[in-house]
């Protein structure tokens, strides 16, 4: 054991072109920095300014940009998910496909342990070719996730002609009745078998590189979902591996940056309802102006950190009519990044209404006391709220249609069910929250993780190739 301590690993990180994959790659470079270990970082030239920011060990993390190939219908420059039109995310597939013999040079100079990857379901076969380096898909969405999409018939004409009961029927031993799809969200299945990069689709990527890989990483912990890592684990036939959460250290004094901290001051303690819905979520109008008609019904101060909706220029142009006029002295709607962490932990605010992106899903349970209300859109933020909602019971998810569309009265009774005094459910969520928060902010529990994954990487080296 003590040989595992002393000798320290070589890792090539190679994530997803999207920021949403970078930032939690970097995170977990960092733990594995600070206990000397040294990382070879690739990444594209635009998010070299992002990332070196984050990069709090340079001496260990070394970052190596990579030129990202034109392919005919890109924007010129595009080089992650955040220059693209969803539309376009396949043709960037493609030319993240064709950095192969860039990344075979680099790893064949290099001869590092591990290559650490997620889409790039083409590293397994190339380090096999290479020699003498291990390769780990580490995930960054929720176990649950990879179970319903991945575990399922890969043929196209199947999945076209399966009903929407068959299609969100679980997988044979999949481990929850509740952590799944309604028959509504079945739809949303349907890009699994879309074109992701030159003939392949999204689920061969993903299956490919689970499939191919020696170690499958979960950026989770056993305690909240080490029955679906289990099942992952019977199911590939390898090894998971657990990181823990892996959560950024959260940054201090930024909300006077922002001009937010004056605005939080006004409201009472615990009064605030604050929804955020990340970079990459862009809502119909319609949907918008539930959203923001929704707030107002509440009669409770709201601050909202969203993109202008579909076919707008602005949000504020996506207002409706007098909506600015009456909620000016207690709405704030901003179209910029802000600082999630330091904003949840305001004493002003009570409620958290979440997208449920992985990372959201883990700062609000493991940083944060407020209140959580689940607005997901995606399918794996989908597979989150339920995972809070009815494993957990630490959040309500605001109630949907059978086109999976919100009502500004099911937002409003949401918030209303987590914030009113007298509201059982309100008391149980709460008391949930708090034991889970305990558990993963008790000393120890996030850094034993990390530990435990470096021996468990260790442990893999020795074995046979």
């Amino acid at each position: 054991m003590a040989e595992f301590i002393e000798s320290k690993l070589g890792i090539v990180m190679f994530p997803w072109l999207a920021f949403g994959h970078l930032i939690p790659f970097m995170n977990l470079s960092n733990e594995l920095a600070k206990r000397g270990h040294k990382i070879s970082f690739l990444l594209p030239k635009n998010a070299e300014i992002r990332l070196q920011k984050l990069n709090l060990y340079p001496n260990l993390i070394t970052l190596h940009k990579l030129t990202i190939p034109h392919v005919d219908g890109l924007p010129y420059g595009a080089e992650t998910t955040a220059d693209v039109p969803g539309s376009l995310e396949s043709l960037l597939a493609k030319a993240f496909d064709e950095l192969y013999d860039e990344i075979k040079s680099f790893l064949q100079n290099l001869k590092p342990h591990f290559v650490f990857f997620d889409f790039a379901y083409w590293i397994p076969d190339l380090a096999r070719e290479i020699g003498g380096i291990k390769t780990l898909c580490y995930k960054v969405v929720c176990p649950a996730a990879s179970s319903i999409a991945l575990i399922r018939s890969p043929v196209k004409t199947t999945f076209m002609a399966s009903t929407a009961a068959e299609l969100v029927k679980p997988p044979l031993g999949y481990p929850s009745t509740t952590v799944v799809l309604r028959e509504s969200e079945a739809k949303l299945l349907s890009f699994l078998f879309h074109e992701y990069g030159k003939g392949v689709t999204f689920y061969e990527r993903s299956k490919k590189g689970m499939t191919g890989c020696d170690a499958i990483g979960m950026k989770t912990c056993r305690e909240i979902e080490g029955t679906f890592c289990d099942y992952i684990e019977t199911q590939f036939e390898k090894p998971v591996l657990y990181t823990g959460p892996v959560l950024a250290e959260p940054t201090k004094g930024t909300l006077e940056e922002h001009g937010l901290s004056d605005w939080l001051e006004k409201f009472e303690a615990g009064s605030v309802v604050f929804c955020s819905f990340g970079s990459q979520m862009i809502l119909e109008k319609k949907q918008f102006q539930q959203l923001v008609l929704g707030f107002e019904l509440t009669e409770l101060p709201f601050l909202l950190v969203v993109k202008p909706p579909e076919g707008t220029n602005s949000v504020e142009e996506a207002f409706p009519e007098g909506f600015k006029e009456r909620v000016q002295e207690k709405g704030l709607i901003l179209d910029c990044w802000v600082p999630q962490l330091e904003i949840l932990s305001h004493k002003s605010v009570g409620c958290f209404v979440t997208h449920c992106g992985y990372g959201s899903m883990w700062e609000s349970l493991a940083l944060c006391d407020c209140q959580l209300v689940l607005l997901p859109r995606p399918i794996d933020h989908i597979l989150n709220a339920r995972l809070m909602e009815q494993q957990l019971k630490v959040g309500v998810e605001v109630e949907k249609d059978e086109n999976d569309l919100f009502t500004k009265e099911n937002l409003c009774k949401a918030v209303k069910c987590v914030m009113d005094k007298d509201s059982q459910i309100g008391r149980l969520v709460k008391e949930n929250h708090k034991k889970w928060k305990e558990l993963l902010s008790s000393p120890g529990f996030m850094s034993n993780y990390i530990d435990n994954f470096i021996q468990d990487l260790h442990e893999l080296l020795v074995e046979k190739t």
